[in-house]
């Protein structure tokens, strides 16, 4: 099955955490509710507690989303499950989004790797990126795949060692990257890339495009008709975005969202 048939006449919709603008980020719930919209794709984040467990959560520390406190990866799973991650909801686990997104077999997973490869982290980090793989290929999940990180050194790692098996995510411009320790050029590899417009201009990237072939993707900053006209601009075939109702609802009325 071709899973990526999104062109600038089919725009894609990817629910940034899930639908996170009205329901708790990186939940189960905001998965389902989602995947109820017609999303094309969903994103997640993913790190490692104590004892090894995959979980989807964006931020190091629990502060921000859930009513813990503390890093993510000093709990292990049994105790981050008994916090509120928002709404009565649990941090899940990858493998929950990942059995809940097996019943839906056109939908694609963006996964983001936050466990990075800096000083005393580089074995839990691409431990952690094995990890992921492994769940991705248990479900036969790779064709539905992309994976991304900010860290390119983490990207590079990917792309060796799997031997370029995977569509790999990564940002434009390149001062977005955290790009130490790279050998690669940056864009030697790689099926998509978030443009972060600022002060780009279409040229830009659209000769970014044309010389490296990589598609153009939106990010989650892109959330109402404005931003959305500005993205078309520049090419893009799917938009990362918090409300993924609206952004959605205007694709359609444009005729842009098979």
């Amino acid at each position: 099955m071709n899973y990526w048939t999104q062109s600038n006449k089919n725009i894609y919709v990817a629910a940034h955490r899930g639908f996170c603008a009205k329901f708790p980020e990186n939940t189960m719930l905001a998965f389902r509710e989602a995947v109820k919209l017609g999303v094309d794709q969903i994103e997640t984040d993913v790190r490692i507690t104590r004892d090894g467990e995959l979980v989807l959560i964006h931020d190091a520390t629990l502060e921000r989303t859930t009513n813990g406190s503390g890093k993510v990866c000093n709990y292990t799973l049994a105790e981050l499950k008994l916090l509120d991650a928002g709404r009565g909801e649990q941090i899940p686990t990858l493998r929950e989004l990942f059995e809940l997104v097996k019943d839906h077999p056109a939908m694609t997973l963006d996964l983001e790797f936050k466990e990075y490869p800096v000083s005393g982290w580089e074995n839990v980090a691409y431990s952690t990126c094995d990890k992921i793989i492994a769940m991705v290929e248990e479900f036969n999940f790779a064709d539905r795949c992309v994976i991304n990180s900010f860290n390119q050194k983490l990207n590079e790692y990917v792309y060796k060692t799997y031997n370029g098996r995977y569509k790999q995510h990564l940002f434009y411009p390149e001062s977005v990257l955290q790009t130490e320790g790279c050998e690669l050029p940056i864009y030697s590899f790689g099926y998509c890339a978030c443009v972060f417009r600022g002060e780009l201009s279409v040229e830009e990237v659209n000769e970014f495009h044309k010389k490296t072939g990589i598609r153009i993707w939106a990010p989650a900053s892109v959330k109402d008709e404005e931003a959305i006209d500005a993205a078309l601009e520049l090419g893009i075939e799917l938009i990362t975005c918090n409300n993924p109702d609206e952004v959605l609802e205007i694709l359609r009325r444009k005729g842009l969202h098979k």
